[in-house]
């Protein structure tokens, strides 16, 4: 009876010790970057709580189940991955551009840059914010890149730390007779005692068009 028990503890140890093996499989090591880019310009978007995404398919696998990847403000994205051949896609439906499903074929082997071009609706440029006591002057230009598409508001966004947004901020202006073309914007900061206390202050506009998902915004400026 104890050679039959020795001879099941065996077998039990060698089904873990295979099912171990099987399951230990080596950590991805390479590491794919990229920006997204309209004409070789990154842009500026929501970087924060995974507003703008891409995703990432690898066939030849069981599970053909996308890789999500999550753009940083300054529309940067990156993941850690095996060497292979991926199809790199924007998220439908996302992100202040035209639509597309279109995919990029990627080889991955050790380190790989690439960038992702897109049609945004809108571009800034010239943008310029700035404190004067009490009052945020924002000037900038509002270039149209797509002929059809319709500005829904501007807002001019202020916060503590270095990630503003639509969602993150400590104070929030919409303006919504903006036309394209230059533009001077001010608001007033006074009655903000979040604004007036912060040891530090960081600005952008956002630009957002009808229908879109996110917005596309400036860079981000240190003000205090």
């Amino acid at each position: 009876m104890k050679n039959i028990e020795k001879l099941l503890i065996l077998l039990c140890l060698g089904c873990i010790i295979a099912s171990c093996a099987k399951d230990n499989y080596d950590a991805p090591n390479s590491f794919l970057s990229g920006k997204i880019v309209f004409e070789g310009t990154p842009l500026n978007l929501r970087g924060t709580g995974g507003a703008v995404g891409l995703q990432l398919y690898q066939h030849g696998y069981d599970y053909f189940n996308p890789i999500n990847v999550f753009v940083g403000q300054d529309g940067s994205f990156s993941a850690t991955l095996f060497d292979g051949d991926y199809l790199l896609v924007k998220r439908d439906g996302n992100g202040p551009w035209v639509n597309s499903r279109d995919s990029l074929k990627i080889s991955v082997k050790g380190n790989t840059a690439v960038d992702l071009d897109v049609t945004p609706f809108f571009m800034i440029s010239d943008d310029n914010i700035s404190m004067n006591g009490s009052k945020i002057n924002a000037s900038f230009t509002i270039n149209q890149i797509v002929n059809t598409a319709k500005i829904s508001n501007v807002l001019l966004l202020l916060n503590n730390t270095q990630f503003v947004d639509d969602i993150n901020n400590i104070f929030r202006k919409e303006y919504s007779d903006l036309s394209v073309g230059p533009v001077d914007i001010e608001a007033d900061i006074s009655n903000n005692t979040g604004v007036t206390n912060a040891k530090a202050l960081f600005g952008r506009v956002c630009v957002w068009t009808e229908g879109a998902d996110q917005g596309i915004y400036s860079e981000i400026v240190h003000l205090k």
